[in-house]
């Protein structure tokens, strides 16, 4: 195969994932967007965490709503759990790695907060144990997650929020990912500013 034609096909790949996820997660996506101006609304705070490209996804989220995504507005309360490199580290070498999201979670999170848990796999035990924190801490939680939504979608609560983006490739996820955080971001503007 021409390497031009496989890098077409990875965009028609792309194209036809989000064209069939766009049904499935337009109603949790403006569920979730609901709960985070809510949140937001009543002095609350997003926490958001991941690995890998999902910790970067948490970063960027936070980033948006810190301090802008389209237009102009005050900074809004978030915080990515995946960026202290110390409180990371240390939670890592005195705990386990599993616990470096939970514990910031129990020390950060109060009642009323948000957790955004983002996970291609719906497995990955640090943002799993991060949930297990927040329901403790009585916040609520949006999963991000792929595929079958894993262990994630098992321990999600009845007030929480799912965003599945069932296909089992993780390149295809992650671009759902970032599309759905975007989606997030202009719907939050949108609740709280209105406009077009």
């Amino acid at each position: 195969m021409d390497l031009t034609d496989r890098i077409s096909n990875h965009f028609d790949d792309s194209i036809q994932t989000k064209l069939k996820a766009k049904d499935a997660l337009a109603r949790p996506i403006a569920d979730a967007a609901h709960a985070l101006v809510a949140c937001l609304m009543n002095d609350g705070k997003i926490l958001s965490c991941g690995n890998g490209g999902s910790a970067a996804d948490a970063q960027h989220f936070a980033a948006e709503l810190i301090n802008r995504f389209e237009i102009e507005r005050p900074a809004l309360a978030a915080i990515a759990l995946t960026t202290d490199s110390s409180v990371l580290t240390s939670i890592a070498n005195d705990y386990d790695y599993s616990q470096v999201f939970s514990r910031q979670v129990r020390g950060l999170g109060m009642p009323g907060d948000v957790l955004l848990a983002i996970s291609t796999s719906g497995n990955s035990i640090n943002v799993v144990e991060a949930m297990h924190a927040a329901h403790e801490r009585d916040m609520r939680v949006i999963a991000l997650t792929g595929r079958d939504g894993g262990t994630m979608k098992e321990i999600l609560g009845a007030n929480d929020i799912h965003i599945c983006v069932n296909v089992q490739n993780t390149a295809r996820i992650q671009e759902v990912h970032l599309l759905t955080l975007h989606c997030l971001c202009d719907a939050i503007d949108y609740l709280l500013l209105g406009g077009e």
